[in-house]
C-alpha cells in the first residue's frame, strides 16, 4: 500500500470482478435493445476503468474521449468547462458516458445535457464510484461500480493535484496529504 493511503477501499481483485459483472449488464440491456452504445470515456479518470471495462464487454463497440472538469484541488468549482470534445458526431447513436466517480453530479449532468443536444439516441452512464452523500444535482447513474462514503479517494484513475492515478486499487488519502 502506498505510503500515502490511510485504507484501501476496493482492491483490485474486486474491481476486476465488478468490471466483468457491469460488462455483461451492459452486453445484455444493449443486445435486448439491439444497439451498440458507443462509450465515451470522461479524461483522465475513466481511462483505468474504461481500459479494464472494455476488455469484458462482449460486443464490437467503439470508445472516445472528452476532457470535462469542474474540480480545483479538492472540491468542484461548480463551472464545467469542456477542454476536448468528441472528434465524431453522436446523432442517433446511443451513448454510454464512463466515468471514474460521481460526486456533486454537475460535470456529468452538464456532458449528458451537452450530448443529448448533439442528438444522441440515449445517454446512459457508467462510474466505477458513486458517492451519493456529496450530490448536488439529482442524477444518478445507470451502472455503478461501487458505492463509497464521503473520503477523498485515489486510485484506478481517480487523482489529488494529478498524483495516485496509477495506482492498482481505490484507496483514501490520508488527510494530511490534502489540508
Amino acid at each position: 500500500m502506498h505510503k500515502d493511503v490511510k485504507k484501501v477501499l476496493v482492491s483490485e481483485e474486486e474491481i476486476v470482478k465488478r468490471c466483468e459483472e457491469l460488462a455483461k449488464e451492459i452486453k445484455k440491456d444493449y443486445e435486448s435493445k439491439n444497439e451498440i452504445p458507443l462509450l465515451v470515456g470522461l479524461l483522465k479518470g475513466s481511462v483505468p476503468f474504461l481500459a479494464e471495462l472494455v476488455k469484458h464487454i462482449d460486443m464490437d463497440i467503439k470508445y472516445e474521449f472528452m476532457d470535462v472538469s469542474s474540480y480545483e484541488g479538492t472540491e468542484s468549482i461548480g463551472d464545467v468547462k469542456v477542454n476536448l470534445d468528441l472528434r465524431s458526431s453522436v446523432k442517433g447513436i446511443p451513448v454510454l458516458l464512463v466515468e471514474d466517480i460521481i460526486d456533486t453530479g454537475r460535470t456529468l449532468q452538464e456532458v449528458k445535457r451537452l450530448l443529448s443536444h448533439k442528438g444522441a439516441s440515449d445517454v446512459k452512464v457508467v462510474s466505477l464510484l458513486d458517492k451519493p452523500s456529496r450530490r448536488v444535482v439529482d442524477i444518478q447513474a445507470d451502472y455503478v461500480g461501487f458505492e463509497v462514503p464521503n473520503e477523498f479517494v485515489i486510485g484506478f484513475g481517480l487523482d489529488f493535484n494529478q498524483k495516485y492515478r496509477n495506482l492498482p486499487y481505490v484507496g483514501v488519502l490520508k488527510d494530511e496529504c490534502y489540508q
